[in-house]
């Protein structure tokens, strides 16, 4: 079986080669097709995707998916399409005077065959967004989206099929092993999006091949709340970004580090917060459930953990939820100790520790400590502190007085930093990602340097003690 599943894979792989050997330069005309097909997709089957995702969750937001994953999906789409010339151009790049008249370009080419292995929490999104890019930058791609959301995953391959030939943009679909078997695959690049572990086993099998590799990871992303921060603002925010997608988002913020005498006020406005936007939870078509059984108990276990060690829970509501729906309680975490699941783990749920810090000090030495994470959030207007946290911490991304919002800038790049991914991409950054920015240098018939030929004599020293001035 295994034997069989290499060889379908290879032989997909061999006809987008074949298909980009005879198309190695794909014209503006035809890349800016490709991109409107992708669009096209979106708009024709956007309520099929929305009614697919709530299906394999369980339950989640008609109005999250849209914003999310529809709207986002097409923003990438109209973005590249305004820009895509101009990411185009060969540019002409300065030439050191010893090289004139010979001058320098600098030619962005299409790799080749780009494989996308994309996770489950946003599966629209996350798989069409480095396509988009892939297919801007001239490359065949094909897409192995999440096993965790195969309703979704068998819509993407139907509809990219009734858009796209195999040749130009694929999607193949199956379980764990399917996705090993991909990332043997030699891809010209691999973009994957998930967890560090898994990301660690994907980046080795790639290396076997030398395929370059973007990896778009997560991590702890913490929230460092500053003295003078606007606490009602504050928590609104942070009850936004954190129950959206019932925390199942890769920049979501997984711990906060506040003031000791403002972390009882900001954890009671948040928890009123989250009530206002879900008064209740088991019947709110708003508030998603967790995607699988084993990622709910994770939750639950993670939990009752940090309880068992002295943690203090505060939920969000009173009422009763049926572990069967997979909707979990809003929880806020006091007095998590460093040991505990809560915060060694990326949480992936609505659950939402507090630390105090007594000095600025402090908070900055405990993000330093940990794993550098996909996203850092400061909540405050001091902006001598802002700055030492800019400088003094690592993150893949920041947002400042919110959170998330980082990730929707098609003008910034998107992208991790040490344990939470490598490589970028959104906008001209996956244009870039996905091309080899080839440089060329052109010397006319009269040029300089032959007078570095040999033989060496006086002649050459003298050359050489000029270059050595001008350079």
């Amino acid at each position: 079986m295994d034997h069989q599943l290499n060889e379908r894979l290879q032989l997909l792989l061999q006809q987008q080669r074949a298909a980009f050997r005879a198309e190695p330069y794909p014209t503006l005309a035809t890349r800016r097709d490709r991109l409107e097909r992708v669009r096209a997709l979106v708009q024709k089957h956007g309520d099929a995707f929305a009614k697919a995702v709530d299906a394999d969750f369980g339950h989640r937001s008609v109005h999250e998916t849209r914003l999310t994953e529809l709207f986002t999906a097409e923003a990438a789409v109209n973005h590249a399409l305004r820009n895509l010339a101009s990411w185009m151009k060969v540019r002409r790049i300065s030439t050191a005077l010893h090289f004139l008249p010979g001058h320098n370009r600098l030619m962005p080419q299409p790799l080749g065959v780009v494989g996308v292995i994309s996770p489950w929490n946003y599966p629209i999104y996350l798989a069409l967004t480095p396509a988009v890019a892939a297919m801007a930058a001239g490359n065949r791609v094909i897409v192995k989206p999440s096993e965790l959301t195969p309703r979704c995953s068998e819509l993407l391959a139907q509809t990219v099929g009734e858009f796209f030939a195999p040749e130009e943009f694929q999607v193949v679909t199956g379980d764990a092993k399917m996705a090993a078997a991909f990332a043997r695959l030699p891809f010209d690049h691999l973009f994957f999006t998930g967890s560090t572990a898994v990301g660690r086993h994907v980046a080795q099998a790639a290396a076997a091949n030398l395929t370059p590799v973007t990896l778009e990871l997560g991590g702890k992303s913490p929230v460092i709340v500053l003295s003078d921060a606007n606490l009602s603002v504050t928590a609104e925010r942070l009850a936004f970004s954190k129950l959206l997608n019932a925390g199942q988002t890769c920049v979501a913020p997984d711990y906060i580090l506040c003031p000791r005498r403002m972390l009882p006020e900001l954890a009671k406005a948040i928890l009123a917060a989250m009530r206002r936007f879900y008064p209740t939870l088991a019947d709110n078509p708003d508030y998603s459930a967790i995607v699988s059984p084993r990622h709910h108990q994770r939750l639950l276990d993670l939990l009752a953990e940090a309880e068992q060690g002295g943690a203090k829970l505060l939920r969000s509501h009173e009422e009763e939820l049926d572990p069967h729906e997979r909707k979990l309680m809003p929880t806020l975490v006091l007095n998590a100790e460093p040991e505990m699941g809560v915060m060694r783990e990326e949480l992936f749920g609505p659950i939402l520790p507090l630390l105090p810090y007594d000095k600025l000090d402090q908070a900055i030495h405990i993000v330093q400590q940990g794993e550098r994470p996909l996203a850092l959030y400061i909540f405050g207007h001091d902006e001598k502190a802002q700055q030492r946290i800019l400088r003094e911490t690592h993150a893949g991304g920041v947002t400042i007085n919110d959170c998330i919002w980082h990730l929707g800038q098609e003008d910034q790049p998107f992208g991790g930093v040490g344990a939470s991914g490598q490589g970028h991409y959104h906008g001209e950054w996956g244009f870039r990602t996905f091309s080899k920015e080839k440089p060329v240098f052109s010397n006319p018939m009269m040029a300089g340097t032959r007078l570095f030929y040999p033989p060496y004599g006086k002649v050459f020293e003298g050359l050489l003690g000029v270059l050595r001035k001008l350079s």
